[in-house]
């Protein structure tokens, strides 16, 4: 008889019952009651509340239960404690017996063992107790996880305004006006199901400053700023919150309408003002009456009020803010008057960017925004928040982006937080210089105790010695324990030597493109790729980047001109949406199988481990793996091709600094040639040698580097009138 069963019996009889009472009751019934329980009774109580009017089904269940636990019961009847009928009759007046005699079938423990040790094995007792207590953990944990799963799902249901108005309290934020916006929280437990992602960590963030939020990928970065936004980590309340974390939902909302209503106390009060304007003009066609002339003081009274909390937030230069943000992130007029369920996922990423700044909240949290905006955008969006005037928590991967906006960065690892002043750049030097001196007071600290050790394992047991080894032997019991500093973590990624072909081996000549002929969207390219091609092709979304690359594989036909391939080359193409094509149902080794058969296991996870999928992970179904491994699998399986030119379209969105550095290294030591397109600025600079500018139907040549163009970029934005 197992939990699951019991389990069965009471989901069969009541359908409905939330998962987290039957587990509950399963454990229960099966493991967890004390001796003294009535079991049955207990479950019926807890039942009964389920069960309603059906009292019959409560009554069949019950009697099933009995019988499937019948021999359990009838156990826990014998074990418990209580008077005992004794075998025999004994006149306790005239024996001599020791306390343990009726103990062990009339055997006399005391006597036996009086003047004996102890043959209990305390540490195999203590570990069979720790092998109790995880049990005991790791159930009560999983009945919270259920729990926690119901609470998600009703988070959920609530819709964006509903959850702006219970997080960012209108009278909270408006009696903080004076209130010190900074957080300190000394101590925080963050925990995702049984995984603990902080213990004991200090939040800290003053007012004003824009924090960049690093780790590996795993960490929890995300997972902190959600629990951040929906305040499960206690945030004063007078601190609003925002969180960008997904797309808006679509539908017949204009994108400029989207953005004004982000800000839901706004959106409320100028519907109020308009409410007791009409109700005030109601009011003015009635008489002198004195319940119309109080109606009529009342209703002043809290227009009055309503006017103060627009003024307070600006309400008048709402739609100009709000044009002025969607067209900073690449919306044109045309655009802001389309209905949000017309745009694609990517811009609907951007139009959830721009209500977040719209409403200006105290604390505004994003997670990775480089991820979904072109170098364009991210080029606005840097030159926008060097001025935010709130505090900024921001997940990012992106060098160059938290160099040009954070003010701090904290590193997120070993379930702590590490706080340290300065952009990225600064970051990054500050520790490798702490490193550097915890690794050297390591080795010293070691080199003491291996010389202290030395001595005395040579003059322990020498008479004339013996006095000055104890001495060292308490010095060396009183140094504190040592742990040695972590490594840095390093990545290795490598892509096979391709063989040498004689030009041409790619060109565009004249070519011409649109998805229809009045539409068109590249006009006479040309364009050349060789083995020492380094090209980097940059423009705002939708002029044409994407389809180039399309057109250059072969996916695409041109409608004019032609491309020239040579008929060796081989071409290894890395999408934008390339993880989203890999089989969820599969594990890498799998994949990689099913696309170059003729290897065996051994050989696939050998080649996998050259992007980092090594032990177990290449064994995981592919589904399980997060983003960065995924794209780890895509470049697995890219360099099986033995490529002679990589086509690279967005290959850094899921890659975490350490994975963005290896595939950088890769390319620079990689003898093919090489075509990105990235919005990563420090990616592009290593990479590449030339930058590209697609745009107005053309691709030209940028004569300058990437920061140049992104001077450019944001001085046409503000040119614009």
């Amino acid at each position: 008889m197992s939990s699951e069963d019991i389990a069965e019996e009471i989901r069969t009889s009541f359908p409905g019952t939330e998962e987290v009472i039957v587990q509950y009751l399963a454990g229960y019934l099966i493991d967890d009651a004390g001796e003294e329980e009535d079991v049955l009774q207990v479950a019926r109580d807890i039942l009964a509340s389920v069960a309603g009017n059906k009292l019959d089904v409560l009554e069949k269940l019950m009697a099933k239960l009995a019988d499937l636990l019948e021999d359990q019961l009838r156990a826990r009847m014998n074990n418990r404690s209580g008077p005992r009928k004794l075998d025999k009759i004994l006149d306790m007046s005239k024996t001599q017996m020791s306390s343990t005699i009726g103990l062990g079938e009339g055997v006399d423990l005391e006597s036996i063992n009086k003047g004996k040790a102890s043959r209990v094995d305390v540490k195999k007792l203590e570990k069979q107790e720790a092998k109790l207590r995880a049990k005991i953990e790791k159930r009560s944990r999983r009945d919270l996880y259920e729990g926690s799963k119901l609470l998600d799902s009703h988070k959920k249901q609530q819709t964006y305004e509903e959850m702006f108005m219970k997080i960012n309290s209108l009278e909270a934020s408006n009696a903080g006006k004076n209130k010190s916006k900074d957080i300190h929280l000394p101590s925080i437990d963050v925990s995702f199901a049984s995984n603990r992602i902080l213990s004991g960590a200090s939040l800290t963030l003053a007012h004003g400053r824009r924090y960049g939020i690093i780790g590996r990928n795993g960490v929890g970065k995300s997972t902190l700023l959600r629990h951040i936004a929906l305040r499960e980590v206690p945030i004063p309340a007078h601190i609003t919150i925002l969180f960008v974390e997904q797309e808006i939902v679509g539908d017949s909302t204009t994108a400029i309408d989207s953005v004004l209503k982000a800000d839901v106390w706004r959106d409320a009060l100028l519907r109020e003002e308009s409410e007791l304007h009409a109700r005030l003009a109601e009011l003015d066609k009635e008489g002198d009456d004195k319940r119309f002339e109080d109606a009529r003081e009342e209703a002043s009274a809290r227009l009055a009020d309503v006017h103060a909390r627009l003024s307070d937030m600006e309400a008048e230069s709402g739609p100009a803010r709000a044009a002025s943000l969607l067209a900073g992130l690449g919306f044109s007029e045309a655009d802001q008057q389309r209905e949000t369920r017309s745009f694609s996922g990517g811009w609907r990423m951007r139009l959830a960017l721009a209500r977040a700044l719209f409403v200006k909240p105290a604390l505004l949290l994003l997670d990775e925004p480089s991820n979904h905006i072109d170098l364009n955008a991210l080029a606005w969006l840097e030159d926008y928040l060097q001025t935010w005037p709130g505090t900024l928590l921001v997940v990012s991967h992106d060098r160059a982006f938290l160099d040009a906006v954070a003010t701090d960065i904290i590193h997120q690892h070993s379930e702590r937080l590490d706080y340290y002043k300065g952009n990225f750049t600064q970051f990054y030097s500050t520790k490798s210089e702490r490193d550097r001196n915890l690794r050297k007071e390591y080795d010293t600290q070691m080199e003491y105790r291996r010389h202290l050790q030395a001595f005395i394992d040579r003059w322990r047991y020498n008479a004339n010695r013996a006095a000055q080894a104890q001495s060292k032997i308490k010095i060396l019991e009183k140094l504190p324990e040592l742990h040695p500093p972590e490594e840095e973590e390093t990545e290795k990624f490598k892509f096979p030597e391709t063989e040498k072909i004689s030009p041409p081996l790619l060109q565009a000549n004249e070519i011409t493109f649109g998805y229809s002929p009045d539409k068109l969207i590249l006009k006479n390219i040309n364009f050349d790729v060789g083995l020492d091609s380094r090209v980097a092709i940059v423009g705002a979304n939708g002029a044409g980047k994407s389809t180039l690359i399309k057109l250059l594989t072969g996916e695409l036909n041109p409608l004019g001109g032609h491309v020239t391939r040579n008929g060796r080359l081989r071409i290894g193409y890395f999408a934008q949406h390339h993880v989203d094509t890999l089989n969820p149902t599969m594990t890498p080794v799998q994949f990689l199988a099913s696309r170059f058969p003729g290897k065996t296991e051994q050989e696939y996870r050998q080649h996998l481990g050259n992007f980092q999928i090594s032990g177990m992970t290449g064994l995981q179904l592919i589904g399980t793996l997060s983003g960065g491994q995924k794209s780890r699998v895509a470049f697995a399986l890219l360099s099986l091709q033995q490529p002679h030119v990589l086509l690279l379209d967005e290959p850094t969105n899921h890659l975490d600094i350490e994975g963005l550095d290896a595939l950088m290294n890769a390319l620079d030591v990689w003898n093919g040639g090489v075509i990105i397109i990235s919005h990563d600025e420090r990616f592009i600079t290593k990479v590449a040698k030339e930058l590209w500018v697609c745009g107005d139907g053309t691709v030209s040549k940028f004569m300058g580097d990437v920061q140049s163009y992104k001077n450019l970029i944001v001085s046409n934005i503000k040119t614009k009138p």
